[in-house]
């Protein structure tokens, strides 16, 4: 039976944060669908009453065991993935199997130490040149690489002031 993500009768809110710790940058290996066994930054659905820096928040409580201040928006985009060829008769006008628009932002570590959590396999700190062994999808290579610059403006910042 399909879970309520799939298939959706809209598109759903989800939430991601990206956290630099000294030079490096978390990611989580996820154990759903979709992007199932793959790299990816920690986040997971909105959930209802929830402001989008709550759910960040609560996300990488859950996947990661981290406490984390949210500081800023990295990006909103959406991934709409459909059912391969064969399945559904889709020819890309069919419904999407998932259909999510998701706002990731840039955190810093509060407490906690990194732990593989609900929804997670593995976690793992990754410098900016380490991060193409990780076969990241094109946008979340794109926002981790906007992260270490808002990391690096905002420790600049923070040493003229």
């Amino acid at each position: 039976m399909a879970s309520s993500r799939e298939y959706p009768e809209r598109p759903l809110v989800g939430v991601g944060g990206v956290v630099i710790d000294n030079g490096r940058a978390l990611l989580i290996r996820r154990a759903s669908e979709p992007l199932r066994g793959e790299w990816s930054i920690p986040g997971g659905m909105l959930e209802l009453g929830e402001t989008l820096e709550q759910g960040v928040a609560r996300e990488l409580l859950e996947e990661t065991g981290l406490q984390v201040r949210v500081l800023e928006l990295i990006e909103v985009f959406e991934r709409i993935v459909y059912p391969p060829d064969g399945e559904a008769g889709t020819n890309g006008l069919e419904r999407p199997r998932f259909h999510y628009v998701i706002a990731d932002y840039l955190c810093e570590r509060i407490s906690g130490e990194h732990a593989a959590a609900s929804d997670v396999t593995d976690v793992v700190f990754a410098a900016e040149e380490e991060l193409d062994r990780f076969s990241l999808t094109e946008t979340a290579l794109r926002i981790l690489h906007k992260a270490f610059a808002m990391g690096r403006a905002r420790r600049g910042a923070a040493q003229g002031s």
